[in-house]
């Protein structure tokens, strides 16, 4: 034992060391605030910093990769309260500057995004406020903000005009929906909103559990007075939407990939690459098996409580959902809040693509 110590120190103390800068490793560089004038500049000089500071210039670099890639089709989710946290706008402006083609997203955040987009608004909530007494009140509470029952009231009466107007042999879907109160958003809303720029630019979006949303429970409600009625109810089919989405997907040459938090709308979205492969295996299509390309992920949910929304890009590789590093696949992780994250990455991008269109 004793020689094998004397035998592990002297190897190293005979080590080489290195020169960095002949080993071509990239410097760190301080953050100078005095040369910060734009949000661009903020996070370049954060991306040569560490840690979560890293992750966001790296996150911004991916995006603006994916965006100036004009053969790749850019898809949006979005999970959480990102709507109520008025976030909304910033989605807005990556469909109106044609950095987003398609979302996927909670129902809830849609219906919240209707809220503000039909001119409503949500308010601060004061940590003194018992809960009981808001619910006696009409105030629901998302964390530190409120959301009037009237305010679902009034979005209501916004989908119940466009269901009353559905041809019954027209089978509902979650992006057709979207697609109408959209375009009823274009022709009588002045604001601005997610599903109005969506219409407009004729970007689909998905709520794969629709049903788990304000809008949803208006379609059931809707179709309850309907039998009462002795109406036919509307039928709602699911599957349209993952046929649609597949079948867009397909057209494209390249994919990527903008995460907000995670849950079922980034899984049904990534699930595209497994049900290519899917039906080409096992359905006997002769189908191209198609993964995405570039994905970024802002989300402060870490792997190891190995929930969904911790799932890393690498592990997705192993369902077939993106194309390998090796392979050229461009991915950033972004472990940070994304009321933080998606201004400034989203602002980044944005600033960058208008100086250099």
């Amino acid at each position: 034992m004793a020689d094998e110590h004397h035998k592990t120190h002297g190897a190293g103390s005979d080590r080489k060391l290195h020169d960095p800068i002949s080993d071509k490793l990239i410097p760190l560089e301080p953050l100078d605030l005095s040369k910060i004038h734009t949000v661009d500049d903020l996070v370049r000089a954060m991306g040569n910093t560490a840690f979560t500071g890293r992750q966001v210039g790296e996150g911004a670099e991916v995006l603006e990769a994916m965006a100036r890639d004009k053969d790749c089709f850019v898809v949006m989710t979005l999970a959480g309260a990102m709507t109520v946290a008025k976030q909304g706008l910033i989605v807005t402006d990556l469909i109106d500057h044609g950095v987003v083609k398609a979302i996927v997203s909670t129902g809830a955040l849609m219906a919240h995004g209707l809220v503000e987009a039909a001119g409503r608004s949500h308010f601060r909530y004061d940590p003194k406020m018992d809960d009981t007494e808001l619910y006696e009140a009409g105030y629901n509470r998302v964390y530190d903000t409120l959301e009037p029952e009237t305010n679902l009231d009034f979005v209501e009466t916004i989908v119940a005009r466009i269901l009353k107007n559905w041809d019954h042999n027209e089978v509902l879907c979650s992006y057709k929906l979207n697609r109408e109160i959209g375009r009823y958003l274009s022709e009588h809303v002045n604001d601005r909103g997610i599903l109005k720029s969506a219409y407009e630019k004729n970007v689909p979006v998905f709520v794969p559990a629709f049903s788990d949303s304000e809008i949803g429970l208006d379609v059931a409600l809707h179709n309850r007075m309907r039998r009462k009625n002795n109406i036919p109810p509307l039928r709602f089919d699911p599957f349209e939407d993952l046929e649609y989405y597949a079948a867009t997907l397909l057209k494209q040459e390249r994919l990527g990939i903008l995460t907000i938090g995670g849950g079922v709308p980034r899984n049904w979205a990534q699930q595209f690459g497994p049900f290519i492969e899917l039906r080409h295996r096992r359905g006997g299509e002769d189908l191209p098996l198609k993964r995405f390309h570039y994905g970024v992920r802002i989300c402060p949910e870490p792997v190891n409580w190995g929930g969904l929304s911790g799932c890393t890009y690498s592990e997705a590789v192993s369902w077939g959902k993106f194309v390998p590093s090796e392979e050229g696949g461009r991915f950033a992780e972004v472990l940070l809040d994304a009321t933080v994250g998606l201004p400034l990455i989203a602002g980044a991008v944005l600033e960058r693509m208008k100086s250099r269109s």
